[in-house]
């Protein structure tokens, strides 16, 4: 079988990593195309083996890009395309019913209840999701979570699949050498209380009620890796309540940089360095499609605190005893680490939780998944008599009464008739 997958972006990214993974498992013959920023995960995964194709989008209402991926799809032969995040299902979508493909899969990786990726969830976004979803023969869910949303939207229940994200655990398993050289080389005390967080650097995943619960604990110290347009505000809160010395913020962290060999100068831990490094992991969004960060965690022994985890809140508790939910507060947060500290929390077991997710399993069914959806396309989907101009106010497509609405324009009220 011969699969295209077209997302967004390639920096750095859970769906963006999650894709790196399931590309070295999925059985297949695979290919990339991303319509964005080619970066640090690109590299990876042609680094891996897989070709990554640049389509040279300029935003999102950029659609001269339509033809061009159109012809891209129609030119490679390909069995099956698979979209992944908001701009890529879209046009994915499109392009890969007017090149004829015959079965096209999408995977929703971070719809919230009030947002998709940090877009807020308008009337707009949702009537153009909801239009381009059924363009496509099945929608991939990561979590339980993440389809009854789709389901509140009026996704069919035959559409929906579960494949829930996966980890390398063994990537993050607990080294005590790793934990010192990270500490040395950050200027930490060996015997400091340290707290960690991991994501994105916006509003939606609320690491300042973090920084500010940090701020509240003398002598902690806080790692916190991720880049995004709340970065500087987050370090100058810090310096702010007197903490700039204690508040870590690392940037983008992957998983190239070996902490142990790598001697860069500047060179900082990858994801399983800082995690061996930390005492407690803090996820303080309130509003999560899977929760990677928690599982990677999980998987190291920390005990963690978060706001939203799909992954561990859709599981008997047994699944994960070290993971706690807090409410998401700067008092009840630093209480919380207050508690922990006093009891020095140590490592844990790594929970059956982890063993549930493994990125083999996801392979699996994903696979599955194309195989149906293969199984149950037509040989080729009636091809359209050409593709519509940039320019053009509407995509028109050989579908009974479907046109798919300008994503500059905002939609009429007959679109939303159905929310």
């Amino acid at each position: 079988m011969k699969v295209l997958h077209v997302i967004t972006g390639l920096d750095m990214g859970g769906a963006e990593q999650q894709l790196r993974l399931l590309l070295r498992r999925l059985p297949a013959q695979c290919e990339v195309l991303t319509l964005t920023n080619p970066g640090a995960v690109a590299e990876g995964i042609e680094a891996d083996g897989t070709p990554v194709t640049h389509l040279g989008m300029t935003g999102n209402r950029d659609l001269t890009a339509l033809p061009r991926l159109t012809g891209l799809i129609r030119g490679g032969g390909y069995d099956l395309v698979h979209t992944h995040l908001y701009r890529a299902c879209v046009y994915g979508r499109i392009a890969a019913r007017l090149a004829g493909v015959r079965a096209v899969v999408a995977t929703e990786h971070s719809l919230g209840d009030a947002v998709i990726e940090g877009r807020r969830l308008t009337r707009g976004v949702r009537t153009l999701y909801r239009a381009t979803e059924r363009l496509g023969a099945a929608t991939v869910a990561v979590s339980d979570t993440v389809a009854a949303r789709l389901r509140r939207w009026g996704v069919p229940e035959q559409r929906i699949h579960v494949v829930p994200n996966g980890i390398e655990a063994h990537r993050f398993g607990f080294d005590p050498a790793a934990r010192a050289l990270v500490r040395t080389r950050l200027g930490l005390p060996l015997d400091a209380f340290v707290v960690g967080g991991v994501g994105r650097l916006v509003p939606g995943k609320r690491f300042d009620v973090l920084v500010r619960a940090v701020t509240q604990l003398p002598g902690v110290h806080l790692l916190l890796a991720g880049e995004g347009p709340e970065r500087e505000m987050l370090r100058r809160m810090a310096e702010q309540f007197g903490s700039g010395d204690r508040i870590h913020l690392l940037g983008e962290r992957g998983g190239a940089v070996d902490p142990v060999t790598d001697d860069r100068p500047g060179a900082g831990p990858d994801i399983p360095g800082l995690l061996a490094a930390i005492d407690v992991f803090v996820s303080p969004s309130p509003d999560e499609a899977f929760g990677l960060a928690v599982l990677e965690a999980l998987a190291s022994g920390l005990h963690v605190l978060y706001g939203s985890c799909p992954a561990v809140d859709e599981l008997p508790q047994d699944q994960a005893p070290g993971a706690r939910r807090f409410s998401p507060g700067v008092h009840e947060l630093a209480t919380a680490l207050r508690e922990l500290r006093r009891r020095g929390p140590g490592r844990l077991p790594v929970p059956p939780v982890v063993r549930r997710y493994d990125i083999t399993r996801s392979a699996e069914a994903l696979m599955s998944v194309y195989e149906q959806a293969v199984a149950a396309a037509p040989a080729r989907w009636r091809s359209p008599v050409a593709v519509p101009p940039p320019q053009g106010r509407a995509v028109a497509l050989e579908a009974p009464g479907l046109s798919l609405p300008d994503p500059a324009r905002p939609p009429a009220p007959s679109q939303l008739s159905n929310r």
